[in-house]
């Protein structure tokens, strides 16, 4: 397998950037979902870069965490008293579309290829959550990219298909745990396999080297703590160097 066909890539800069773009073709930001940064700060990453590469950013958690989720401690200006419970679970109210708003504008600056919508556990498949996905993707603008989607806990592959059929969404998993429902636009996120400290033995990167071949300019993001060194032996691997 040629490994420039495999956009492999880390959830975090991890390493410095200057380090990281001699390593890496893509970078997946996680700072869009805790607290968006400046646009000075997005546009420092943008032109600090190659041309070739590439920014792909989670959404900013106002639209998908609901406002006791404990990842809101990491707002430097705290959730004011009226959006408690008018934030998160794709909920149409001015929050959370000035949330989605926000997210549009980090996207515009960092040119990305792609925003993720990663979702708690909690967002479960119930009707109510069902409807709210469905109004909001298919009211609100779309980014240039794709959109993302990484639903967390046990969804059924048949209501998982019909959604990302109908919103053109892509199924975002990790490889190691269960199977994306959009093959053919492949994005594996990599958290752990024993916790967050899980190396991934070789017998798990060649799976997933195996996974991949074949499908047309997948993405690999490693996002377990070991990261920077699993991600750099899978590369050797996709180009021989490894075992």
């Amino acid at each position: 397998m040629d490994p420039v066909d495999v956009r492999v890539g880390l959830c975090g800069w991890t390493v410095s950037q200057a380090s990281y773009v001699r390593r890496f073709p893509v970078v997946e930001v996680q700072n869009t979902f805790y607290d968006p940064p400046t646009d000075a700060v997005l546009t420092r990453w943008r032109t600090q870069v190659p041309a070739d590469f590439e920014f792909t950013m989670k959404a900013w958690q106002i639209v998908t965490h609901e406002s006791s989720s404990p990842t809101y401690r990491r707002l430097k200006q705290p959730l004011p008293e009226s959006a408690h419970g008018q934030v998160g679970g794709f909920r149409t109210t001015p929050e959370v579309l000035a949330g989605w708003e926000r997210t549009l504008e980090c996207a515009r600056i960092l040119k990305a290829t792609a925003v993720l919508f990663q979702c708690p556990s909690s967002f479960r498949p119930t009707k109510e959550n069902v409807q709210r996905l469905r109004d909001f993707v298919s009211q609100v603008e779309r980014p240039a990219g794709r959109l993302l989607w990484e639903p967390r806990g046990k969804w059924p592959t048949s209501l998982l298909k019909e959604l990302c059929a109908e919103l053109d969404l892509v199924h975002v998993v990790d490889p190691m745990q269960t199977e994306t429902v959009t093959p053919e636009q492949t994005y594996y996120r990599l958290h752990d396999t024993t916790g967050w400290r899980h190396v991934h033995t070789d017998d798990e990167l060649r799976r997933l080297r195996d996974l991949v071949d074949g499908r047309p300019k997948p993405y690999v993001m490693f996002n377990n703590i070991p990261r920077t060194g699993d991600a750099e032996r899978f590369l050797a691997l996709l180009s021989g160097d490894g075992r």
